[in-house]
């Protein structure tokens, strides 16, 4: 009964003890505590397993208990005298509460007391100023009733003045009193529904309708239809009248300016028919001159009738261009049979010349064209694409006659010059010719001159084709895009593209040597011979000389084709620019320069080729001594030596395209190096030490070639450096291990296996053949090499390269240091 008991107070106090997670939490901030028994989830099982994890530990279960014992003795004196303190609490805090209430109270009947107060001074400040109230009203409505009856009163006098100057025509009085009158109307608009407002609203408006009829009969009266007899001019009366229109319905002022120019360009449209001969282009001249006179005339007779706001003259010489330019259109396509190349340019010529001087004079503000865009800033003269564009080919006539204000600068471009851009593809046809004969002529040219002479300052210069055509491209850009910068400069750019691909390939491609195989091959015998000059490479000095002016051709029409690409975004529509792409030219121009470098590499490698067979063809079993280097490296640094200066040397504008040709002949040398080390069967020890040698020459060649035969000796690049150290090294390892001894096999194997971390089994074959050893022995090799093999690893990305790390580059040239010391002894 007990124990149910002490379970029942257990559950008892767990139920008032469990607190919610938010009263926990600030339990928590308030009384942080790592101790496990002031957890919310303290587990008394957990807790005493950690205190006694193991038998042994229940030895201070006394010890334990004892703490426990104590710990909780603190607590209950702690809370009895938490308990004894907060005795007196409660008392206390219910009189302080009374206090508080108290003094609300008192508070409140203040505020109250304010409020009333507050209240009797907003009702008796209301009886203050009712009356003042009164009287600002009163005082408004009069002041508005005044100033309506004073407007009235204006109003109503001024439509019977309005009226009776219109029965009279006294334009100039009615223009002052028309506005006054449209003013004072305008006041009146929320008393429209008052009959005499309306009325007089309606007589206003009669007065206006009956204006503007009268003045139309006016200019009608003074300026009748081409044909009838002139009966009158301008006059002062026309002058006022205008002053009238101002003020009426703006589609009055619109039908006075549209008669007159209609009346004033009459005699144009029958001076300059169709069937007339002064109308073709060959005559556009005095289309303009005609124009010019009668602005003059207008500017004399007229200028004081119109308003000067009304930009007459300038109206006048924009209605003549929107005339001649559908007229001319018209014309065109009647005659389109007709139309020249230079007869079009002259038209176009002189037509935008008239739009210049259109500029010069007038502002543009009848136009609704927004403002033009800021002319470009001229760009270092680097190039044709990168000079100004008004300097360079002033010799040329076609583009002297085409000079005009830049279209963005001037608001009347295109204004009549628009007419002529259907008929552009002549220009563009003509130009394809052109450049189809310039291309031609290159041709011919270069097939007459032939290749550039060695030892001169021709060698490895740009072609002067290249410039001269890229200048004629500058040319015809210019004029293009001073013509239209629409759909024609889209043409011509196909144009262009065109003929950059035909002269990289008849131009550059076509004139390239051909690789061809000598009759008459060098033997071996010759090849050992040391008499230099004994050997000739495949292409001679001449050939060299136009394989690197090739290149730098290439790369100047590389750069300057993508200048050309941009000038044209430049030029062209911004709705246009996304289809003007030269990348296509620019890839061929990369070939071009690609297969240069190749036929340099391939030049060189080839000359390298026969020494590289008579190495592999030499006893190298019964050399019996180590001496200089061997006569097949001689051979190769002596071609090295002839033909790498020459490339340096044309090659000197573009550099990098001459480091590119040096680690290609690299990338192909040192392999074929290898392959033919290979070849060289068997070996002796004296043999191997005389290969090391040998290749210790042909590295030390390698690393100083970008700058061999050169009087300026320049660090060759690390990109460059590395290779010829890791290609150059792998060939002194291999020979390294011919040179160790095949026994024990286990030693030689991994030997093997750390100089040349290569796991191919057929590597390993062929340094054993190398060696010379039998078959038997080979096999036993081979088995041992397989077993010796690390394993690779498991997973997607493995592979069969090795896993272990190959010898850096300071301990392969310590070794081949120590090699070449064991060298120089033996040679002693």
């Amino acid at each position: 009964m007990m124990e149910d008991e002490e379970l029942e107070f257990v559950e008892d106090l767990e139920a008032i003890l469990h607190l919610t997670p938010e009263v926990q939490v600030a339990i928590e901030q308030v009384f942080p505590s790592q101790d496990p028994l002031d957890r919310a989830d303290f587990n008394a099982v957990e807790y005493i397993n950690t205190l006694f994890p193991t038998e042994q530990s229940l030895a201070n279960i006394d010890d334990v208990v004892n703490n426990i014992r104590l710990k909780i003795r603190r607590l209950d004196d702690n809370i009895r005298t938490v308990v004894r303190g907060q005795t007196n609490v409660g008392q206390d805090g219910r009189q302080a509460l009374e206090e508080a209430q108290k003094a609300i109270q008192q508070l409140f009947g203040k505020i109250k007391d304010i409020k009333d107060k507050a209240e009797k001074s907003e009702q008796m400040v209301k009886e203050i100023t009712r009356d003042i109230k009164q009287l600002d009203h009163a005082k408004r409505h009069l002041t508005t009733s005044i100033t309506t009856l004073n407007h009235l009163h204006m109003l109503a006098g001024g439509v019977d003045s309005l009226e009776a100057m219109t029965r009279k025509r006294q334009y100039g009085e009615v223009a002052n009193l028309l506005q006054g009158v449209v003013n004072v109307l305008e006041h009146f608009q929320k008393y429209m529904g008052i009959p005499q407002i309306r009325q007089l609203s309606e007589r206003v408006k009669a007065a206006q309708s009956e204006l503007g009829t009268q003045i139309l009969a006016d200019f009608d009266e003074s300026f009748p239809a081409q044909g009838s007899k002139k009966s009158g001019g301008p006059s002062i009366v026309l002058r006022d009248a205008c002053l009238v229109a101002n003020v009426l319905d703006p589609r009055i002022k619109q039908e006075i300016i549209k008669k007159f120019i209609r009346q004033h360009l009459s005699e144009y449209l029958v001076l300059f028919q169709e069937n007339q001969d002064v109308a073709w282009l060959d005559k556009i001249d005095r289309r303009y001159a005609w124009i010019k006179r009668q602005l003059v005339d207008y500017e004399e007779k007229y200028g004081r009738m119109f308003p000067e706001e009304w930009c007459m003259t300038e109206r006048i010489a924009v209605e003549f261009c929107h005339i001649t330019r559908t007229e001319l259109a018209k014309l065109m396509r009647t005659r389109a049979r007709e139309i020249e190349v230079k007869l079009l340019l002259f038209a176009i010529q002189r037509t935008t010349n008239f739009e210049g001087l259109l500029a010069k004079r007038f502002s543009g503000s009848t136009l609704n064209d927004g403002p033009g865009k800021k002319p470009e800033m001229p760009l270092e003269p680097t190039n044709p694409f990168l000079e100004d564009e008004d300097n360079g080919s002033e010799k040329d006539e076609d583009l002297d006659r085409l000079k005009k204000p830049k279209a963005p600068d001037n608001p009347f471009h295109g204004i009549v010059s628009k007419c002529f851009e259907p008929h552009l593809y002549v220009y563009i046809e003509s130009q394809d010719k052109n450049l189809g004969e310039l291309i031609n002529r290159f041709v011919a040219d270069f097939r007459a001159q032939g290749p550039p002479k060695s030892g001169t300052d021709e060698g490895g210069a740009v072609l002067p084709s290249c410039a001269d055509l890229f200048v004629y491209y500058k040319k015809c850009m210019v004029q293009c895009s001073q013509l239209s910068t629409g759909e024609p400069m889209i043409a011509l750019t196909t144009i262009f593209q065109k003929y950059l691909r035909e002269y990289a390939w008849k131009i550059l491609s076509g004139n390239l040597p051909k690789t061809t195989t000598s009759s008459g091959g060098l033997t071996i015998s010759s090849l050992l011979k040391e008499k230099e000059g004994s050997e000739v490479a495949k292409f001679t000095m001449e050939e060299l000389c136009l394989i690197c002016s090739i290149l730098s051709t290439a790369e100047y029409c590389l750069a300057t084709t993508q200048q050309l690409e941009e000038k044209l975004k430049e030029k062209v529509d911004k709705t246009l620019m996304e289809r003007i792409n030269l990348t296509g030219e620019m890839d061929t121009f990369s070939t071009v320069i690609s297969n240069s470098i190749q036929l340099l590499v391939q030049d060189l490698d080839a000359a390298c080729d026969p020494a590289l067979t008579a190495m592999s063809k030499m006893p190298w079993q019964s050399v019996e001594h180590v001496g200089d280097q061997s006569p097949y490296v001689t051979s190769v640094i002596m071609h090295i030596k002839q033909n790498v200066p020459i490339i340096r040397d044309n090659l000197a504008s573009t550099r990098k395209y001459f480091t590119q040709f040096c680690v290609k002949f690299t990338n192909s040398f040192i392999p074929k190096f290898i392959n033919h080390l290979f070849r060289c069967k068997p070996i002796s020890m004296v043999g191997a030490e005389q290969l090391l040698l040998d290749t210790h020459s042909l590295k030390t060649v390698l690393l100083d070639l970008p700058s061999i035969g050169s009087q300026v000796v320049r660090k060759a690049p690390a990109s460059y450096t590395k290779i010829v150290v890791k290609g150059m090294t792998r060939a002194e390892m291999i020979l390294k291990v011919v040179m160790a001894p095949h026994e024990p096999c286990v030693v030689f194997v991994d030997n093997y296996i750390k100089l040349l971390a290569d796991s191919n089994p057929e590597t390993f074959q062929k340094i054993l053949d190398m060696k010379g050893l039998k078959r038997s022995e080979q096999s036993t090799m081979l088995e041992l090499f397989r077993q010796r093999l690390p394993n690779p690893p498991s997973g997607p990305d493995s592979g069969p390269s090795l896993t272990f790390s190959a010898p850096t580059p300071e301990q392969e040239s310590s070794r081949i240091r120590k090699l070449e010391k064991l060298i120089k002894k033996r040679i002693q």
